[in-house]
């Protein structure tokens, strides 16, 4: 199969405990991505998200923007590589 675009993005602010990763979840179902979320031990959420890279975009600005009074900073890195997930989930 073809490489996807990744996204591996790092939410920090008020991002734990108020329903960040099923918004994320409900948000993924809106866009043809596949990944993850999940809360660190740190306080951060971390998001992985493949597909075309303008859905992969779209998805996580999406999540920026429903969530944007929580977060306080962003760290993103991308890549493309082979596909690794089926289905969007929380970790």
């Amino acid at each position: 199969m073809a490489d996807v675009h990744h996204a591996t993005v790092f939410f920090t602010g008020h991002v734990q405990g108020v329903g960040f990763r099923y918004t994320a979840l409900q948000a993924a179902k809106e866009f043809e991505v596949a990944g993850f979320v999940t809360n660190l031990p740190d306080g951060r959420v971390q998001l992985e998200a493949e597909g075309r890279e303008r859905d992969v975009a779209a998805f996580i600005a999406a999540v920026e923007e429903r969530l944007h009074g929580l977060i306080r900073k962003t760290e993103r890195s991308a890549q493309q590589r082979a596909p690794q997930f089926a289905g969007f989930a929380i970790k």
